[in-house]
């Protein structure tokens, strides 16, 4: 099992690093203004994976802490309730 999930690893890595090659070329990002960001294209789509990553950790965080207030709360209540 161990081997198996290391070179399920591997082949992972080879098929990222083969994406990462081939998608080399610059591209340009045009903001307000006439501003621009140039970078090859597998750093774009990084940054935008990465930052959607963020984005939905961070949306999660928020419910998980909600979730654990409101836990809390109803435990208190049923303590409350069975005394």
């Amino acid at each position: 099992m161990r081997y198996l999930n290391l070179a399920l690893k591997i082949i992972l890595f080879l098929l990222l690093l083969s994406f990462a090659a081939m998608n080399s070329e610059t591209v340009v990002l045009r903001y307000f203004l006439g501003t621009g960001w140039r970078a090859p294209l597998v750093l774009v789509l990084f940054v935008f994976f990465a930052g959607g990553l963020l984005l939905g950790l961070l949306i999660g965080v928020g419910q998980r802490w909600r979730q654990g207030r409101e836990l809390a709360a109803l435990r208190k209540a049923q303590q409350s309730t069975d005394k």
